[in-house]
């Protein structure tokens, strides 16, 4: 899709200001601050989002540093030197702000939101892709008395075993396998080779992307006779509403229930649920998780790339995991934590920050020890 400049300034309601005649420029692309070309739109975050005010008349700076510092008239203004140096450089051929740029000659979007609006620009410049088509692929085996929803799309390759219900306008894409009993409901896409166990079921409007798993058997296993001898897990899996999940992902079906996603909760790649875990509405869980049976996480919980929790804890309402870190323990709501184990963020930086000083205090306490040991051998002399 094209777009003029002020055509994708009315699509995001958004202020335009600029020449009129660079307005009327084509956009094709979202294109970074560096790279973009004269036919791509580029974008600078909201600094109300990323940056921080020191307080009046301050200087600030984060990683990619813009600054704050007290105006004539004793408001803050954004002189952010950097970004507003590269975006004098780039080529792009509009950019999209939350506040108007004084001597930046090409066109500005002025938004509310740049994250919302960035968003809604990738929508609109989307690649045009084929769309799956209606019905079920000649080569595709689906049992008979499986039921396919008008609208639906069976890819080619894929396997819908007895009993299996898929709602109307879901996407089955080629390769995947969904087992006896199992129910996906509507406006759902389920990539290439994903594979749903029996009895598992899936709400509407749910995105499962390549190779995840749905439904394995736990690990859970009791030493019996000098042997590890495997619980059978009978339960299933429910994945709520608006759930979407990337690719490589594992969820363990239940002993007996169900291991529940609830609804609105995003999931990256390479994460390991295991069974019998709830967790609740509106989660985000980054790449390379896991998540121990039993586990309860209760609405909108974050989790960091590579959190671990060990099994058979509560995570309360709003807590915030940082990444990498290990949780030992039930956390109440609203708490942020960090480390390994899992600790206080003010109170984990505060054991870093006296770890890197470690090698120092070590050496410091050897020469102390060695002043000591001269003050006593002194000592002993003139005894």
């Amino acid at each position: 899709m094209k777009l003029t400049v002020a055509q994708l300034a009315e699509r995001l309601g958004a202020e335009l200001v600029g020449d009129s005649a660079e307005c009327r420029r084509q956009i094709s692309a979202v294109g970074a601050v560096e790279s973009a070309g004269e036919n791509e739109v580029t974008f600078v975050t909201d600094p109300k989002r990323n940056y921080v005010h020191l307080g009046p008349g301050s200087l600030s700076e984060q990683s990619d540093g813009p600054f704050f510092k007290k105006s004539e008239n004793g408001a803050r203004t954004l002189t952010d030197v950097r970004r507003i140096a590269r975006l004098k450089q780039s080529h792009a051929g509009a950019v999209i702000v939350a506040r108007r740029i004084e001597g930046l000659a090409k066109p500005q979007l002025i938004v509310k939101d740049v994250n919302a609006a960035l968003i809604e620009a990738l929508n609109v410049f989307r690649p045009e892709l084929k769309a799956a088509p209606e019905g079920i692929d000649p080569t595709a085996k689906v049992a008979a008395n499986a039921k396919i929803a008008s609208g639906a799309a069976v890819g080619a390759g894929a396997v819908i075993d007895d009993r299996v219900e898929i709602g109307e306008s879901s996407i089955i894409g080629s390769g995947c396998k969904i087992g006896e009993n199992s129910k996906v409901g509507r406006n759902c896409r389920l990539d290439s080779n994903v594979v749903v166990y029996h009895n598992c079921t899936i709400g509407n409007n749910v995105v499962i992307q390549a190779n995840s798993t749905i439904g394995s058997t736990g690990f859970g296993y009791s030493f019996i006779d000098g042997a590890h001898r495997l619980v059978p897990h009978n339960g299933g899996v429910s994945i709520e509403d608006f759930v979407e999940m990337g690719a490589n992902c594992c969820i363990d079906r239940a002993k007996f229930g169900n291991t529940i996603i609830g609804a609105g909760t995003k999931i990256d790649n390479l994460v390991q649920i295991a069974h019998n875990v709830v967790i609740g509405k509106g989660c985000l869980i980054a790449g390379q998780v896991g998540i121990s049976g039993s586990c309860k996480l209760g609405d909108g919980v974050v989790l960091a790339g590579q959190v671990g929790l060990a099994d058979n804890i509560e995570i309360g309402d709003g807590v915030m995991v940082g990444a990498q870190a290990g949780v030992s323990h039930s956390i109440a709501a609203g708490q942020r934590v960090f480390g390994s184990p899992a600790t206080e963020r003010k109170e984990a930086f505060q054991i870093i920050g006296l770890t890197k000083r470690l090698p120092k205090l070590v050496k410091q306490l050897k020469q102390l020890s060695k002043r000591i040991e001269k003050l006593e051998a002194a000592k002993d002399n003139k005894e």
